[in-house]
């Protein structure tokens, strides 16, 4: 689908309806804008929270500090190198 709007001179961009409902963006939702070369792209940020508890997390891995999470994480991978 292409749809086009008009920029104002304060650089704001009315979302056409048509977009606004392919991508099921309502009042206060965030959307995100990707620069890809010459484009930019915009899609609906995901709601994380709405996400929560959709992932099994191993008992292991539970409650663990998020750097040593980086850190496990980093000495698997090298171990894989090896």
């Amino acid at each position: 689908m292409d749809a086009a709007a008009r920029m104002t001179s304060k650089g704001q961009v009315t979302v056409p309806k048509a977009v606004r409902d392919a991508l099921g963006i309502k009042e206060g939702d965030e959307v995100v804008f990707r620069v890809e070369g010459t484009r930019a792209v915009l899609a609906r940020t995901p709601d994380f929270l709405a996400l929560a508890g959709t992932i099994r997390v191993p008992a292991a891995k539970r409650n663990v500090a998020w750097d040593e999470v980086i850190r496990r994480a980093h000495s698997d991978r090298s171990e894989m190198r090896r």
